[in-house]
């Protein structure tokens, strides 16, 4: 057991010394948020408990309430694509590309843009079997999942990079 922590702190003391830390809550240049978007999508929901997780961040959900906002985010489209990729050699679908897109911009209430608008794009690629169409079907719905989580991750790091309003 001693060798082992022997082993470790060299390795942590190198991680300190190079300015590694671990990933933290974003700090906004706002307190206060309005999403104005589909508010069923499963984006917007993701999008609003993750910033509303940061405990610095207020979102706003009701638009009658919107003039309290610092900020609007505008989403402007997200759309879900299947795209066919590769056919076998009877013409049924082998490899299918799906794509998350998210069109968005950020203003103030007064109408200053903080991010023109923008779009954040993921895709994946994933082979299909017509004798596992059910098991692909989950793995279509896990996939669309991690992209949505990965587009908002990078929208929060967007918002984050605002420094002022």
């Amino acid at each position: 057991m001693q060798r082992r922590t022997a082993l470790i702190w060299p390795a942590g003391l190198l991680l300190a010394g190079c300015g590694f830390k671990l990933r933290q809550a974003p700090d906004f240049a706002f307190q206060t948020a309005f999403i104005n978007g589909l508010n069923n999508s499963p984006l917007v929901i993701e999008l609003r408990r993750n910033l509303e997780s940061t405990d610095r961040v207020e979102v706003i959900q009701d638009p009658r309430q919107m003039e309290r906002a610092q900020v609007i985010l505008d989403l402007l489209s997200d759309q879900r694509e299947k795209v066919v990729v590769a056919l076998n050699a009877s013409g049924q679908v082998r490899q299918f590309q799906l794509r998350v897109r998210l069109r968005f911009k950020l203003r103030t209430l007064q109408g200053q843009e903080l991010i023109p608008p923008t779009e954040i794009l993921q895709q994946r690629d994933i082979n299909y079997s017509e004798t596992l169409a059910l098991a692909k079907e989950t793995e279509e719905a896990l996939l669309y999942k991690s992209m949505q989580t990965d587009v908002v991750q990078q929208l929060m790091r967007r918002l984050a990079a605002v420094r002022e309003l």
